[in-house]
This record gives structure tokens, C-alpha cells and sequence, in this order.
């Protein structure tokens, strides 16, 4: 593995987008038909984003972002849960517009949901920023239970804090270092799959917030086994966890906004995923 990898993109990767093939230009995505096979529910007649704009002075939801990006593309699979019509801006991050610097002068990251000419960065942030504004939709991203919400963002934190580091360091690292990561992974790893426990998802019979947060990880781990050799994620060891991946990909609403994994694969073996 290269050790320049380390300098690449870090946690699961750097931003992403569904329309792979439409890099560099902006895009209009309509998600407004229904999931009810998928969802369980009937979903409220709400106005979608293109009702919305013939109101006077109410423009249209942006999302900024980069094709490979798994923070770009939960973005979308909220997005497309609550029917949300939206532009989505191919960034350059080697050479950022103007917009995106005017609207996330901080971190310079992506993504960055710019809603009614206002704009909210980090994907978490934006995750509950969606499920607040269209609350209406007919479901919701996020429980309804105050104590069920505090658990869903404290295992959304775990995975950003103390699972992706060592995931990312066995994957771009060799020798000691490398097993020491893949233990570390494997320790916490354990313990998403006791969370887990008999859940089809960790939202419970449907996806919620955390498998939003942690979708990134149905696809990004086999592509890194693929390239480094070495299997993270088994059904013996991972049972639970192994069907929620299958499960979670195999959902319609996922699959659509997934970035093209033939494109994916060789860019995290040259260290640019």
C-alpha cells in the first residue's frame, strides 16, 4: 500500500455525487417519486422544491460537492428520502469556485446545502438540517424520542471518531502499523455489531440517521479488502453487520446514488479515493 495514501482523501474518502458521469457541470436531480415498498409508510403530499420556487423570493435547495465524495452522497440519499428537488455543483477542490468558498469560508469542505440563498456545511449538520425543514415528508431521518435521537448522533460520532481512523490506517499503512489498525478496526467493528443486535438496520426496520451516517461503509470496506487483500468484514465474524451492508445496498434509493465502484477501485489503489 502506499504510504502517500496517507496524505489522500481521509475517514472514508472525499466527496461524491450519483450523476458520476456528469462530472464538472450542475445537475438538476428529481427524487420526488415514491419509496412506499421501501419505506413502509404513505408518504404526505408535500410541496417538492419545484412547487416551492414559484412562491416569490424561495430559490431553489444546491448541493456543492465532489463525485467521490461519501459525505456528499448521504447528502443525497436524505435528499431523495424526503423528495427534495435540488441542483447539484460539481466542485474542483484543487480549484474551488467562488461560490463554494463564499459559502464555506471555514473548513472549505464538502458538502455544502445552500437552502433559500443560506448555506450549511458538514454532512451530519446537514443530515438534521434536512429532516427539521421538510418534517412533513412523511419520515423521519432522525427518531422522534429525544433519548432514541442523543443515541443515533452519539453512534454516528463513534463512527466518524473511532471507527474510520483505523479503518483509513489499515488501508493506507504497512507492516505493524498496519495490523495494529486492522485489530483497532476489528475491536470497533465489534461493538457496531452488538449495537446492531437483531435490527435489519440501525434505524430498526427502515434506515435512519445513523445508517445514513454510516452507509459509506457498505461500499468503501470491500473496495479497500479488494485492494489490500485482507477481508475487514466477514459473515462469520460480522454476521449482523455483514447483512446490514447487503441489505442497505441492495435498497433502490441507495443503489441510485452510489458513485460507479469501477471508477472508485482505481482511484483508491492510486490513493485519490
Amino acid at each position: 500500500m502506499a504510504a502517500a495514501a496517507a496524505a489522500a482523501v481521509h475517514d472514508w474518502g472525499k466527496g461524491g455525487d450519483a450523476a458520476l458521469n456528469r462530472r464538472s457541470r450542475q445537475l438538476t436531480h428529481t427524487h420526488a417519486r415514491a419509496h412506499d415498498d421501501f419505506f413502509h409508510l404513505e408518504r404526505a403530499r408535500v410541496p417538492t422544491m419545484d412547487h416551492q420556487e414559484l412562491e416569490e423570493g424561495v430559490e431553489k435547495v444546491k448541493l456543492l460537492g465532489i463525485w467521490s465524495s461519501p459525505y456528499v452522497v448521504k447528502v443525497m440519499w436524505a435528499l431523495s428520502i424526503k423528495g427534495v428537488e435540488y441542483d447539484y455543483i460539481e466542485e474542483d477542490l484543487r480549484n474551488k469556485s467562488n461560490l463554494f468558498l463564499e459559502c464555506n469560508p471555514v473548513h472549505k469542505k464538502v458538502p455544502v446545502l445552500i437552502y433559500q440563498g443560506k448555506p450549511i456545511a458538514e454532512s451530519d449538520v446537514i443530515l438534521e438540517f434536512i429532516d427539521d425543514v421538510w418534517k412533513d415528508s412523511g419520515y423521519r431521518i432522525l427518531p422522534e424520542d429525544p433519548y432514541e435521537r442523543a443515541m443515533a448522533r452519539f453512534w454516528s460520532k463513534f463512527g466518524l471518531d473511532k471507527l474510520s481512523p483505523p479503518i483509513w490506517k489499515w488501508f493506507t499503512t504497512q507492516g505493524k502499523e498496519q495490523e495494529d489498525a486492522y485489530e483497532a478496526a476489528m475491536e470497533q467493528l465489534l461493538v457496531l455489531e452488538k449495537v446492531l443486535d437483531e435490527k435489519k438496520f440501525f434505524g430498526g426496520e427502515r434506515i435512519g440517521f445513523v445508517d445514513l451516517s454510516l452507509g459509506s461503509l457498505s461500499y468503501v470496506i470491500p473496495i479497500y479488502e479488494d485492494i489490500t487483500g485482507v477481508r475487514l468484514i466477514t459473515s462469520d465474524k460480522f454476521p449482523r453487520l455483514s447483512a446490514w451492508m447487503e441489505g442497505f445496498l441492495g435498497l433502490p434509493l441507495v443503489k441510485e446514488h452510489l458513485p460507479p465502484l469501477d471508477k472508485l477501485r482505481p482511484s483508491c489503489a492510486t490513493s485519490h479515493c
